[in-house]
This record gives structure tokens, sequence and C-alpha cells, in this order.
């Protein structure tokens, strides 16, 4: 058990290296808020995968931010003495804001393993040191520059590209690709929930392109609609925003909604709940993989770490440093032949760069005892 003095909030900006187009918007500048917390044996950190603006889900930064202030370290820090894996016991009576709860989540369990010399990943129960990675590729002004973008991704030594789709950058767009690589490479798609029920036929044309899946074509909570369209493609579809927890998880592949999962920590309310999920699908025999947030180097080694259990089956979004950021906030990530290392140190096993950390920090508050 641990006693929990204080936490720290810090909102980071960091540059993209380049403009990273979805269905639901751009991003030039990664906006994060970054969660520190001291305790009686050491500290952690944790990272809040919310976007600036709530498009990709209804928490976002500033709202993040707040919670946490206002509701979820305050009652954290009152528990007398905690267990990383009772903090959503403790928080149970806050509704929602689970990438919140998930970020504060993190942070302890770096603080407890810390203590105890225990890396993430063997906590989790990991059993790869190197995990396979692949790489998510935004929207682009033009097809040819698309093209030009995936090749230099090729030869970084990516397993699997994920294509962003929306109306009007699709099936067309998706065949050029297929015919420019081949049917050697991996590819799939992801519409992040930009379709309806009523663009069916059209979603079944992405049959034809021998794609491993496509991701989250309809809206999130639709998981009807997604079993429908399952039902008449050959592709397997895979879910994403749907998938809010194991019993969603459990849920959706029971009605045939999903044949393939997405695990994403924050979305479903930290690591805990990812390795649940993770442990539901094992069991019904449905791969998973690990998605990406865009995180900084704190959020990658966690990532990694999730990504060493053995029902990963499948190349993740855990791409290399270098394809968002100029400059990480820890020791950069690099992709090798394909894969990438696991953490093995205490906790996350990295740390923020405390020169970097202060350059790209905007604002930082304290709550304590």
């Amino acid at each position: 058990m641990t006693k929990i003095s204080d936490v720290e909030l810090r909102r980071i900006e960091m540059p993209l290296v380049g403009a990273f187009r979805t269905s639901f918007g751009t991003e030039v500048v990664r906006e994060a808020l970054l969660v520190r917390v001291v305790t009686d044996a050491a500290e952690g950190w944790g990272e809040c995968v919310v976007g600036s603006e709530p498009r990709y889900s209804s928490e976002y930064v500033a709202s993040a931010e707040d919670v946490l202030r206002r509701f979820l370290a305050p009652a954290l820090i009152a528990a007398a003495d905690v267990d990383a894996t009772d903090v959503q016991t403790v928080l149970a009576g806050i509704k929602g804001h689970r990438m919140a709860k998930g970020a504060l989540e993190m942070a302890l369990l770096d603080a407890q393993l810390r203590g105890t010399e225990m890396s993430l990943a063997t906590f989790l129960g990991g059993v790869r040191e190197t995990v396979p990675v692949g790489v998510s590729v935004g929207i682009f002004e033009s097809i040819p520059q698309l093209i030009d973008a995936i090749d230099g991704y090729l030869a970084d030594g990516y397993l699997r590209v994920k294509l962003k789709i929306e109306h009007g950058w699709d099936v067309g767009m998706v065949e050029a690709v297929r015919d420019h690589v081949g049917y050697d490479v991996g590819l799939q798609v992801d519409a992040n929930t930009a379709y309806a029920r009523a663009d069916l036929d059209h979603l079944l044309a992405l049959d034809d392109f021998g794609l491993t899946m496509v991701e989250q074509p309809l809206a999130g909570d639709d998981l009807v609609g997604h079993a429908q369209l399952a039902e008449r493609m050959t592709t397997p579809i895979c879910l994403d925003e749907s998938i809010t927890s194991a019993q969603v998880a459990a849920d959706a592949i029971g009605m045939g909604a999903a044949g393939i999962v997405n695990i994403k920590a924050g979305r479903v309310g930290g690591y805990l709940e990812a390795r649940r999920v993770h442990d539901v699908c094992a069991e019904l025999d449905v791969p998973v993989w690990c998605g990406g947030m865009l995180e900084t180097g704190l959020g990658r080694a966690a990532n990694l770490a999730l990504a060493s259990l053995p029902g990963f089956v499948l190349p993740g979004d855990i791409s290399a440093s270098a394809r968002y950021y100029h400059r990480d906030l820890t020791t950069p990530f690099v992709v090798e032949d394909g894969h990438m290392r696991v953490p093995t140190g205490p906790g996350l096993g990295v740390a923020p760069d405390p020169e970097i950390l202060e350059e790209v920090t905007t604002h930082t508050e304290r709550i304590t005892r």
C-alpha cells in the first residue's frame, strides 16, 4: 500500500514533425497533460491521452485537468493508503473521465513499481522483449504525397501501414496504395467513426484490396451497425472507439461486431482495464493490437509494456519517437527490424528529460495533502 503526498499536473505542447490529419481533424502540435504522483516510496509519471478538443472522445485537455484538480487527485490523496489496483474503486464515485483516471493510475503504477524494482511489462504479464510495430498514416492533400510518405515508412522497417480514411478519401486511395505497395505489405484502414449505416454498400468495396482489417467505420455506440457490416464483409472489422471496457469488448465480440480489437489503455480507463480487455479477447480467441494516441515517450513506454502481453499478435501503432517528434520527452524509441524494445527498467523504465520537459511545459500546478 502507498501513501500519496501530492500530485502534479503539467500541461505541455510538443510540435509534431508534420501535420497529422484524420476524419475528425488535423493536429500540428500535441497538447498533452502529464501527471506526476509523489508517494512515500517513489515518484511516478502518467500521461493523459486526451486531445486539445473533444473530437476523438468527449474528454479533452482542459476537462481532464479540471476533473483531476477538483475531484480525482484529491480523492486519491485523501485515501489513507492506496494500491494502484484500487484506483478505479476509489474513484468510482466520479462518473466517466476514463482517460484522466487512467493517467492517475499510470502514474501510481509507475511509482509503486519503481519502489519494488519491477517493470510495468513484468507486472502486466508481458512475455516479449520486443514487439512488432506498424505506422499510422494520416490524410494527405494528394495520393502521390501519401505514397511518398508510405515509401519512407516502409524503408524505416515498419511491418504494416494503417491508412486513415473518410468520405472522398477511401476506395480510390486504397486502390492506388495497394497497386503501389503490392500484396506483400500489410495494409489496413481506419475511419475513426466517419461513416454511417447508409454507407455499408460503399464500404463493401474495401473487400477488394486484401486489407488486414477495417477499423471503426461507424459510430462508437453503433455495435449493431458494425455487426451488420461484419456479416456482409469478408474483411475483419476492428473496433476502437467502441471498446470502453472489458465488458463492452465481450458484448461486441458476442454479437459479431468485432473480429479484432484495438486496445488503447487511456480509452478504457488505464492499463489494468486494458489487461482485462486483453484477457477477455484471448479467452474468446480474438486478436488484439495496441493503438496509439500521439503519445510522448512516457505513454510509448507504457504501450510497449502492454503490447508485450501474449494476445497482442498484430503490429501496433507504437511508432518510433521520430515519427511524431523532433525531440521526445524521454530517450528516443527506435524501430529495429520492424520491432521496438520493451523497457525493462523499474516502472515505465523511462523518465522525462528535465531540460526538455521544462522547455515544453506551459503550465503546472500541485495538489497536496
